[in-house]
């Protein structure tokens, strides 16, 4: 049973929220360049991020196929590949007039492949650290939209995780090498664990055939929990790291919308099909003449802690009920 205590989600949308723009630009019909890394279609009906954008369209008076058209491009599940970067040079070729995209790689490899094309970014991790805007309030260059601050929340991870088991002293981290922005949310954990009397075991991934080793590590390093920071994987690579923490009953954190549903303990972040149900008031700006430049990147305030009680209960874990009780959701 799935228990939610409340909704934990509040973005700060004053700036680009519909005004007085509620409606696409007479006789134009845009033509949206959307790019992702993992999925491998395009399908509004049963992928929710992709439900929650054309929603949010809609919503700003965009209906797809009327007022714009859709050109799709996925690396599938390969986001550390050589593809992104092709796939963002071909939607410059066929001169889309904003780009949206999804999480980091897919919106670094728009950003290098254009200057001039606006960008709506969705859930990109740290912009200005990782040199994608100048800053929040005035991103300035052509990417704005909705970010993640991860590097902060990832120091929550370890909180979070010796809450739920006060006596850990060693925590592994599984950790995307490719990406880095997952280089800096390692860091931020390795500074935070220190303060909690924990120690951390560096384990870093740059492809799949990396997994047996880590996994290998972990069970001999005998750490008393696990945080996986990964962002966008290949198609199989989760499914195997939530099977290897089940079955040999690992507590691990996982980004949100990753791991419970598998068995891991607990999931924590923020929702990327909330921040896409704001996506098309970015776009309708955009197409009404406001620059990328001067819309503000926005950020959640709050984030959602998922908790799987039944895989606690098979660790031999007694979750605080200080902790139960802060949950967005509770899987009894």
């Amino acid at each position: 049973m799935i228990t939610r205590r409340r909704t934990l989600f509040v973005l700060g949308l004053s700036a680009v929220l519909p005004s007085a723009y509620a409606a696409p630009p007479t006789g134009k019909v845009l033509r949206l360049g959307l790019l992702e890394a993992f999925r491998e279609k395009f399908d509004p009906d049963s992928t929710p991020l992709h439900r929650a954008l054309v929603e949010s369209l809609r919503e700003q008076g965009y209906v797809l196929g009327r007022d714009f058209t859709l050109e799709y491009r996925s690396a599938q599940g390969n986001p550390g590949a050589a593809a992104l970067p092709g796939l963002a040079a071909e939607l410059v070729r066929l001169k889309v007039d904003v780009f949206v995209t999804i999480f980091n790689g897919p919106t670094q490899a728009a950003s290098e492949a254009t200057k001039s094309i606006p960008i709506v970014a969705i859930g990109v991790s740290d912009p200005v650290i990782v040199g994608m805007a100048a800053s929040l309030a005035r991103p300035g260059g052509n990417v704005t939209g909705l970010a993640i601050n991860a590097t902060e929340i990832s120091a929550k991870r370890v909180q979070f995780l010796k809450e739920a088991i006060p006596n850990l002293s060693r925590v592994a981290v599984l950790w995307n090498s490719n990406l880095k922005v997952m280089e800096r949310q390692f860091q931020k954990v390795e500074t935070a664990a220190p303060s909690l009397g924990v120690t951390v075991l560096s384990l870093r991934v740059s492809s799949s055939d990396d997994f047996d080793k880590a996994f290998a590590a972990i069970s001999q390093s005998r750490s008393g929990g696990l945080i996986v920071l990964f962002g966008p994987m290949r198609g199989n690579d989760l499914p195997r790291i939530v099977e290897f923490v089940s079955r040999n009953r690992i507590p691990t954190i996982f980004e949100l919308g990753q791991g419970v549903s598998g068995g891991g303990l607990m999931d924590f972040g923020p929702d990327p099909v909330g921040l896409a149900r704001h996506a098309g008031a970015y776009v309708d700006k955009i197409a009404n003449g406001a620059k990328a430049a001067d819309l503000p990147i926005q950020e959640p305030t709050t984030f959602e802690l998922v908790i799987n009680l039944k895989a606690a209960h098979s660790m031999g874990l007694s979750i605080p009920e200080s902790l139960r009780l802060r949950a967005t959701r509770v899987i009894e």
